[in-house]
């Protein structure tokens, strides 16, 4: 995070506009349930600066609207944990918090007058040419922003961004002839290049069931939880012309056009009696599950019995979530909306995770155990044949060769390349990080004369990288971290 902020400090206030109106590209999903402290709202704290509930979700929901851009709409929530999402958004705000802290330290402030000045820069805010105020705040209400909270997060940034000036990180001539001369040291090769496809493996239920043995705690059941259920239906309900109007009153601002402005009460009608009915529905649910947590439902009401596991659910995933954290001395779920039907569960039992059968686990352990088999065996190849292998022969390669190594592809080509160029070998071979194996022989080397045009920048990155996970090292042992949230 502070490595971007460092090279891109003259875009980083356009950033914080891009990554404000991100959150409405997200959907402002939610990021899971957890447990907080007794802390007032503060899901962590480092140093003197506390972290908000509130700046976590936002954080977590621009992640997640840059992640689904970068999927182009096919990432979910099922994603999200996967990438860890929750945990990269406590992180971000932790290394901010930590700038924040330090710039403190510096008794830094951001006054008034240069908050105003930056947010008069900001063409989003524009308005026949000028920044116009109630533009400022329809497009923060759009994106569900107060103007308090943009604000406050703007002063962080744009402090961050003066402490970054106090530290600025320079590049030296020599340290530029160095790396010049890096990116200018040429071998020419003879390479092989070995993959898995050229290995064959034959396998029997005895090699396979051997392997199984030493895995069978990677293959495990499901855990089963055992629940009595209720489904909460609603009735639409007729309401007064006085009734809608005075909802309608009291929430106008729920019922927008697409441009922002507030819809008229007869434009917003069927949407008002929708939230009315909706509150009905969730105030039903809500009495029902007092009844069923004291055991005194109607009888008319009906429970229903239920198997849930990660491959048999019924329902959706955050519902299993949210069973998965009850105890049966708490068992009961507050009322759950799925697909506009409220569920409330009661935990009656839980079956323990086992670790499957062989016969259970065979269509699982068969892939896993031939592309170990595999590797074996590729390895095996790769030290027969080093020293007698004859290959194709490259032009000369510098490490920024990456479209001259057929058949690999210039991610692979980058990967090997990257790891040639620290070897002290002339012959050996390089395992790259998909599995391939590249047999390579130093047939020549030599300097060339190329002048590398963008070394500056690549030393000042570099430079920068460096600084930065020192700097962040330094200052986690500085100033304290507390998390108050569990499960991160």
């Amino acid at each position: 995070m502070i490595t971007w902020m460092q090279r891109h400090k003259k875009w980083l206030i356009i950033t914080i506009w891009i990554s404000t109106i991100a959150f409405v590209g997200a959907g402002f999903v939610g990021w899971g349930q957890y447990s907080y402290g007794n802390k007032a709202g503060a899901v962590a704290k480092v140093g003197d600066v506390e972290i908000s509930k509130g700046e976590l979700q936002k954080t977590y929901s621009r992640l997640y609207a840059q992640y689904n851009q970068m999927f182009q709409g096919n990432f979910d929530e099922e994603k999200a944990k996967q990438f860890g999402l929750d945990k990269q958004a406590l992180q971000q705000l932790v290394q901010q918090a930590l700038l924040i802290n330090l710039a403190h330290s510096y008794d830094l402030i951001i006054t008034d007058k240069e908050m105003i000045k930056v947010l008069k820069e900001q063409k989003a805010f524009y308005k026949n040419g000028e920044f116009d105020k109630e533009t400022y705040k329809l497009v923060l209400s759009q994106n569900r922003l107060t103007i308090k909270e943009y604000e406050s997060q703007l002063r962080k940034e744009l402090l961050i961004q003066k402490t970054f000036k106090l530290l600025p990180v320079k590049t030296s001539k020599n340290e530029e002839n160095i790396l010049n001369t890096i990116f200018n040291i040429a071998d020419k090769i003879n390479y092989k290049v070995l993959t898995l496809d050229d290995i064959k493996v034959s396998v029997t239920d005895k090699e396979l069931k051997k392997f199984w043995e030493t895995q069978k705690n990677n293959f495990m059941s499901d855990v089963i939880y055992e629940v009595n259920f209720i489904k909460v239906t609603s009735v639409p309900k007729e309401y007064s012309d006085a009734d809608i109007a005075a909802h309608y009153k009291e929430n106008k601002t729920h019922f927008k056009a697409d441009d922002g402005k507030i819809l008229t009460l007869e434009t917003a009608k069927e949407k008002v009696v929708n939230e009315l009915n909706a509150k009905a529905a969730k105030d039903k649910a809500l009495r029902t599950y007092i009844a069923f947590k004291k055991n005194k439902l109607s009888d008319d009401i009906k429970q229903n019995k239920a198997q849930i596991s990660k491959s048999n659910n019924p329902f959706n995933a955050q519902t299993l979530e949210t069973i998965s954290k009850l105890a049966l001395t708490k068992p009961y779920t507050k009322p759950i909306n799925i697909n506009g039907i409220y569920y409330i569960f009661e935990l009656t039992k839980i079956i323990p995770s086992k670790p499957k059968s062989f016969q259970e686990a065979k269509s699982k352990v068969l892939p896993l155990y031939i592309t170990q088999m595999k590797k074996e065996k590729l390895m095996k190849m790769a030290n027969e044949s080093v020293n007698t292998f004859i290959g194709k022969t490259s032009d000369f390669l510098n490490i920024t060769s990456v479209d001259k190594l057929t058949p690999l592809n210039k991610e692979e080509a980058a990967d090997f390349l990257q790891k040639l160029f620290v070897s002290d070998k002339k012959r050996s071979f390089i395992g790259l990080n998909n599995g391939k194996i590249v047999l390579y022989n130093i047939l020549e080397q030599k300097l060339l004369t190329n002048k590398n045009n963008n070394v500056s920048d690549t030393v000042a990155k570099l430079k920068s990288t460096m600084f930065n996970e020192g700097l962040i090292k330094t200052l986690q042992n500085k100033y304290q971290t507390e998390i108050y949230i569990q499960g991160l």
